[in-house]
């Protein structure tokens, strides 16, 4: 009688395994989606270095802020629909994950994306909207202190007041880099399910891997300073070569 319950219950089993590798493995595909090239191709602009810099500035800000939509309804949906269909937490969440990574090392770009940051933020959101919010404040924080100096000296200067854009600032990646660290832990104090911690905390592995390794050949032919170069990256997001932007 046992056996043949166990018999029953496995096409169900398999059924879901397979549903399961379904939406983190169609998460990984829909993250790694060029989005950002296609956008430049729509403009007849080539992209290189930092893609949403160049979309920015030589695409139109227009196509700089859908570049970075694409990014956020890349974090949201995967998260979304395994809510609506019913998926176990652990498996949403390894799909945001998937997505996550997609955009850092997409399959279509020879595995060589983008940092991530935007569609991590909104995957967690998404995933945890009151933790997520929380963390999100040094970013918040990070993006005043950014602007404001910007924001005078342009109002001074020309009586125009432009907020949005503008070159690199160390203190946007300082505030992301605060706000993946603590997200854990805020998790944690909001009583979130430990599949969402250790979640969490993955992502903060997984970006600040991207953060070390992306472009790292390049910098080291600028420099020896292996520390130093890590330091930089690790906390600035910031290459060697650009450092002093």
């Amino acid at each position: 009688m046992l056996t043949f319950h166990c018999l029953f219950l496995y096409p169900l089993s398999m059924e879901k395994m397979w549903a399961d590798i379904l939406l983190v493995l169609g998460s990984y595909i829909f993250g790694s989606i060029p989005h950002l090239s296609l956008l430049a191709k729509l403009r007849r602009v080539e992209l290189d270095g930092d893609f949403h810099e160049n979309l920015w500035h030589r695409a139109g800000r227009i196509i700089g802020v859908a570049g970075v939509l694409g990014e956020f309804v890349k974090g949201v949906l995967p998260v979304l629909a395994g809510k609506l269909l019913g998926f176990d937490l652990t498996i949403i969440a390894i799909a945001g994950l998937a997505a996550v990574c997609g955009q850092m090392w997409p399959v279509f770009s020879k595995f060589d994306g983008e940092k991530g940051n935007s569609i991590a933020l909104a995957m967690v959101i998404t995933l945890v909207p009151i933790p997520g919010l929380v963390a999100i404040i040094p970013v918040i924080i990070s993006l005043l202190i950014r602007t404001a100096p910007r924001l005078m000296a342009k109002f001074k200067k020309s009586g125009e007041m432009s907020i949005v854009g503008g070159p690199y600032s160390r203190s946007l990646p300082v505030g992301m880099f605060i706000c993946f660290l603590i997200l854990p832990f805020v998790s944690w104090y909001f009583g979130e399910p430990v599949e969402i911690i250790w979640g969490c905390a993955a992502l903060l592995i997984l970006i600040m891997i991207r953060r070390l390794t992306a472009g790292l050949s390049d910098d080291l032919k600028v420099s020896r300073d292996i520390r130093g170069i890590l330091l930089r990256r690790l906390m600035f997001d910031r290459a060697t070569a650009r450092w002093r932007q």
